[in-house]
């Protein structure tokens, strides 16, 4: 009790009458008491003190930020009603960034990538008129192409030039081994954009739209400490000028041993003269290596945009589109390219041109055996050189000149063609409406008519419209479509050996969604044996070339659906149905009866969305039935 007098130090109120300070027993019962209580009143007046020197330290820190950003005047230290009110002042004028100077807001935007300046300038009329300016694109396409400063391309828009750059790439999905996604090539930083692609046996040769054709080489490169082979990791500028560029046309890459490039060049109008013209030649390279072996110059009067390749390689054909749109020919023998020799090759006009000289071809395709011609009013001449493509085309022999093999046949159609595939021995027609029509041989279900029926003319695949690019291959037909507004679906129908058709490895006579997961901007598509290759790039030049289909024509034309096929044949599809019903009859198990269901909506005319629907539904049932585990409600007892 000695100790208690000389451990008070600070101030105590008086004592409690009978209680303890928040301790619950009587006052003075013990002797550790009266300690205990001086303690936490010595520490409760320090934390006192110390937060209000704490909040006085606070509120004149802030103070004076207040008055240091506001630039406030105040005659009183002590009075705060003048400092509200400007407080409230600077809160309800807030700045605008419509106050900023044009030039600054157009540096501060041109730093947002181009997915965000283009969602940006869609959110009002301000920012839709800044995120336009050429000043913002031009600075983005400065950063993502350094190369067109150099080339003064100002005269360009330079938002075509930005989003070009923007949106290039080239994508690919091998067919086989364990990984099933896209992976993604190098992207030559030299190249304005992705036009066209062409993959041979090794490597990959791809054009952009100022004429430079690169050369992506396969490699083998250490990832991780280990050695892999991978696709289009390395790329060369193979050449300059470039117009066009084709390969031996058939399906298989392993043909291709020769690339045929059609270039502009510079020509001495005299030798030893430093004038010259420009004359367009074709150019033959090495798809191994890249060198070349071949050169040809034509006349500086005749300018070609398109090159085909048609024929064997002793007879190779190649066939030039000029500018105004006539068709020329002449023949190569490409065993004897290799040889060191100079020598004179003759153009010939094509019977195409030559027998109707009043028609304007504006694009053609080919394959070893057949050409095909699409006119600028949208009609369609067809070359068969062989008799077994011919009958597979037309289901007959009667038309067909073993000794004229260049006559062209037109195809009779009901509207205006705008693009066209051909593959080994069918073809894919695309109207001005956005109508797919198919025609050829059908064994595997290539034409995607739900059926295994030959076609011998062109045959409409009614579920299935406004695609934006089309494919045929060897025996299988590819359709990038566009599924809604932000994403791209990929569909075919055929053979599914190989694991051409990713997911469907048994095939489908309809076309039917792939397991492909499909870029945002993919304009163009091709297959290998080996892998399956999608070209993304965008030109906001190219708007969309469909029309809506007149109102008298609409009435007559079978909405897809459910029974797209009946006011057609109504007997055939009842027929059909019987016959499905009875294959799943003959089916011995549940889960036999569930595959052969997925196989039969697989052949039925149906759109791609039902198709899916269908497909899901009975995965579910099939997953619910073979785990034992429902999956959702119950289903009712029968």
């Amino acid at each position: 009790m000695g100790e208690g007098p000389r451990r008070q130090r600070g101030l105590r109120g008086p004592p409690s009458l009978g209680w303890g300070h928040g301790v619950g027993k009587p006052a003075g019962t013990g002797g550790q008491g009266p300690r205990r209580q001086e303690g936490r009143s010595r520490e409760g007046a320090i934390r006192m003190v110390r937060g209000s020197q704490r909040g006085k330290l606070q509120k004149f820190t802030r103070l004076c930020g207040r008055e240091e950003g506001l630039r406030v005047k105040r005659s009183c230290p002590s009075c705060g009603s003048e400092l509200g009110v400007e407080e409230k002042r600077g809160k309800g004028n807030p700045i605008s960034i419509q106050l900023f100077p044009p030039e600054l807001v157009e540096h501060i935007i041109s730093f947002l990538p181009v997915r965000d300046l283009v969602a940006l300038g869609q959110t009002c009329r301000y920012f839709h008129e800044v995120c336009d300016g050429e000043g913002v694109w031009r600075r983005i396409c400065r950063r993502l192409s350094p190369r067109l400063q150099d080339q003064g391309s100002g005269v360009r828009p330079w938002k075509r030039a930005a989003i070009l750059n923007y949106t290039k790439g080239l994508y690919f999905q091998a067919f086989g081994g364990r990984r099933r996604c896209l992976s993604k090539s190098v992207a030559p930083l030299l190249a304005h954009g992705y036009r066209r692609f062409l993959p041979t046996k090794d490597h990959v040769f791809i054009l952009d739209y100022v004429g430079t054709l690169f050369f992506l080489k396969n490699a083998l490169v250490s990832t991780l400490g280990q050695m892999q082979w991978k696709r289009a990791c390395r790329y060369v500028v193979l050449c300059r000028g470039a117009k066009d560029f084709a390969s031996d046309p058939r399906c298989d890459t392993v043909y291709r041993k020769y690339l045929y490039v059609l270039a502009t060049r510079e020509q001495q109008e005299v030798v030893g003269t430093t004038s010259s013209r420009a004359c367009d030649c074709v150019e033959v390279y090495l798809q191994s290596s890249g060198q070349r072996v071949f050169k040809m110059t034509f006349h500086h009067s005749m300018t070609f945009k398109q090159i085909m390749l048609v024929g064997q390689e002793t007879q190779r054909a190649l066939l030039l589109l000029t500018e105004e749109g006539k068709i020329y020919s002449l023949v190569v023998n490409e065993t004897q390219l290799d040889q060191p020799r100079s020598y004179t090759v003759q153009l010939a006009l094509r019977k195409v041109s030559h027998y109707l000289p009043h028609l304007r071809v504006a694009c053609m395709t080919s394959n070893q055996s057949s050409t095909l011609y699409v006119t600028d009013q949208g009609g369609v001449y067809f070359e068969v050189h062989t008799p077994g493509v011919y009958r597979d085309l037309f289901g007959t022999l009667q038309a067909f000149d073993p000794l004229d093999q260049q006559m062209p046949l037109a195809l009779s159609l009901p509207a205006k063609i705008l693009f066209c595939a051909l593959g080994y021995n069918h073809l894919g027609l695309v109207d001005e409406f956005g109508r797919i029509f198919m025609q050829g041989n059908n064994r595997y279900g290539q034409l995607g008519t739900g059926d295994k029926m030959d076609r011998g003319e062109p045959t409409q695949v009614h579920y299935l419209q406004r695609p934006i690019t089309l494919w045929c291959g060897l025996n299988h037909s590819l359709v990038l479509s566009q599924s809604s507004e932000f994403s791209k679906e990929l569909l075919g129908c055929g053979c599914g050996a190989g694991g051409r058709l990713p997911g469907w490895p048994k095939g489908s006579a309809s076309f039917v969604k792939l397991q492909v997961k499909v870029p945002l901007c993919a304009c163009a598509l091709c297959a290998t044996r080996e892998c399956l290759y999608i070209l993304s790039s965008h030109d906001i030049e190219q708007h969309a070339p469909y029309r809506d289909l007149p109102a008298n024509r609409v009435v007559g034309t079978p909405e897809p659906s459910l029974g797209a096929r009946a006011p057609q044949d109504p007997g055939g599809m009842a027929q059909a149905c019987e016959e499905y019903l009875s294959q799943i009859y003959s089916c011995q198990t549940l889960q036999d009866r569930m595959e052969k269901m997925k196989e039969i909506v697989g052949w039925m005319p149906l759109m791609a969305a039902q198709k899916d629907f269908f497909w899901e539904a009975l995965d579910m049932l099939q997953r619910a039935e073979g785990g034992g585990g429902g999956v959702g409600p119950p289903a009712p007892e029968t």
